[in-house]
């Protein structure tokens, strides 16, 4: 039998914590931040001298119009060289600065009801297949019980029959049904025909087929023989925003281009049946699911898009042998090939996800944040005063949060770091609840909640964070183009959003 690690921590186990985020702050990622903050800071010089100019040509009379003029006519070499230096440092500005990025939309995959399966079921399954212990039964069932997720999630076919066929043709059929659901969908709601698509880039940590997922896509759609695919693989569940930063460098480079990003994950063959309990709670968080996002850097598609990427910032730190090592597909001890979670994972997510928000913060807070911060700092640093760092109220920077639906343990600590409201938390808890944790996807599932509530509003913020394996935390920053009416919406939420938010127990009992 496998060895079993009782002391698993987890995603899914409320006793994992997350560090205290007012403990420390290092001051090199404070410094990075405000690095970004004064690259940009030549807009907030040049918006108010503009002003200034403005102001003071608008108390120009027509008789001082006229001695300027007379002026200049009698300077004309100076005029010249003026006027050419004007010209060059426009056509400069125009040509280094970025295209912008517009989120036409988005649409999330919902399986059909056949494949639902509630935590009873889960539970039969997993006795069925007699690869389980006695007490490791026991054990996903105290997993699923403080998990978060309600009796309606999903699991593809092969895992569900009985007895279960986890098999390359099973594991395919469930990347065709995921990703060309999410993509007809897409379509049907922008009308963009396949041909019109320049960039196309999945996303899928543990499945990673030959031909490619992306090449998938491009033979079923007939994508053009020109189309820039990308197929990124083993990047954890903060991949999607991979993608999304990807997608955005390539976008400065392909003028006039649409980029289509797939986010998803594969259970299939990822399904663990062996005994380390390091092992076993994947199975019990991870469900179906998937998300496709079509993006344009056209400025004549601003009108038709919902949303325009601000930021994208991502942290790694890889570079540490324990933040690499705690998320781990490997075999255990009989051979069977699962997903280790390390006991050190709760302290290394908060550890990415503390430099992370540290260097995001001076783009996104307000100057008022900025002086307290600096202030405590100060006082902490060169006045060495015993005070906690003080922690940016980001609730000042974004009306939205879309955080990673990993598990409850997460999102407890999350809200308790960041100081953010049950209605803040709510897309990200009701995604765990009803769809489970979609992997890299999820940030689309709680995105589409806020829709379907009728949240969005036009010039609202949203923050999309995620964090997966190597070990990395990214970050997106959207603004929202238009206000966002729930009754012209088609997402997995629209047919059943009036029975949300519901109220999870933090134990429910099977």
């Amino acid at each position: 039998m496998a060895e079993q690690r009782s002391d698993a921590p987890l995603l899914g186990s409320p006793s994992g914590r997350l560090p205290d985020f007012k403990q420390s702050v290092k001051l090199k990622y404070v410094k990075l931040g405000y690095h970004y903050l004064i690259t940009h800071g030549m807009y907030l010089f040049l918006t108010p001298l503009v002003f200034l100019v403005a102001a003071q040509l608008s108390t120009f009379s027509l008789d001082d119009l006229h001695d300027l003029w007379d002026h200049l006519r009698f300077n004309l070499v100076s005029v010249i060289l003026c006027s050419t230096l004007l010209v060059f440092l426009s056509t400069v500005y125009f040509l280094t600065r970025p295209r912008p990025v517009y989120l036409l939309d988005f649409a999330c995959y919902k399986p059909e009801d056949a494949r639902k399966c509630t935590r009873q079921l889960f539970m039969e399954r997993s006795r069925t297949t007699g690869s389980f212990t006695e007490e490791n039964l026991v054990f996903q069932r105290r997993i699923l019980e403080r998990s978060g997720l309600g009796e309606d999630t999903y699991l593809p076919e092969a895992v569900l029959c009985d007895p279960p066929n986890p098999c390359m043709a099973e594991a395919r059929k469930e990347a065709r049904d995921v990703m060309f659901g999410a993509i007809d969908e897409l379509l049907a709601k922008t009308d963009v025909k396949p041909k019109d698509i320049g960039i196309l880039i999945v996303n899928c940590s543990l499945f990673n087929p030959t031909p490619s997922l992306s090449a998938m896509v491009v033979n079923h759609y007939k994508l053009r023989g020109n189309v820039v695919s990308y197929n990124l693989g083993g990047m954890g569940c903060s991949a999607g925003l991979i993608s999304m930063d990807l997608a955005k460098n390539l976008l400065q480079v392909y003028p006039s281009s649409y980029a289509l990003v797939i986010s998803m994950e594969n259970i299939t063959l990822n399904w663990y049946f062996g005994n380390n309990r390091s092992m076993l709670v994947s199975n019990c968080l991870f469900r179906m699911g998937g998300a496709a996002i079509l993006l344009s850097n056209k400025r004549s598609d601003r009108g038709r898009s919902k949303y325009q990427l601000v930021h994208t910032f991502r942290t790694h730190k890889g570079a540490d042998d324990k933040c690499f090592g705690c998320v781990t597909q490997e075999e255990d001890g009989n051979g069977k090939i699962g997903v280790s979670l390390s006991k050190d994972l709760m302290g290394v997510a908060g550890d990415a996800l503390k430099t992370n928000i540290t260097t995001l913060g001076p783009l996104v807070l307000p100057m008022s944040e900025h002086l307290i911060f600096l202030a405590t700092l100060v006082a902490k640093k060169v006045f060495k005063m015993k005070i906690k760092p003080y922690i940016p109220d980001f609730k000042l920077a974004f009306e939205h949060f879309c955080i990673h639906a990993g598990g409850r343990a997460v999102l407890d600590e999350l809200e308790k770091n960041l100081q953010l409201s049950e209605w803040h938390m709510e897309p990200s808890r009701m995604t765990l609840y009803r769809f489970g944790n979609t992997s890299s996807s999820s940030l689309w599932y709680e995105l589409a909640y806020a829709e379907g509530k009728g949240r969005i509003k036009k010039r609202d913020r949203i923050w999309q964070i995620a964090f997966g394996s190597g070990f990395k935390c990214n970050s997106a920053v959207w603004r929202a183009l238009r206000t966002v009416n729930p009754g012209k919406e088609k997402n997995p939420w629209m047919d059943e959003i009036d029975a949300f938010p519901v109220s999870v127990p933090k134990v429910a009992a099977l």
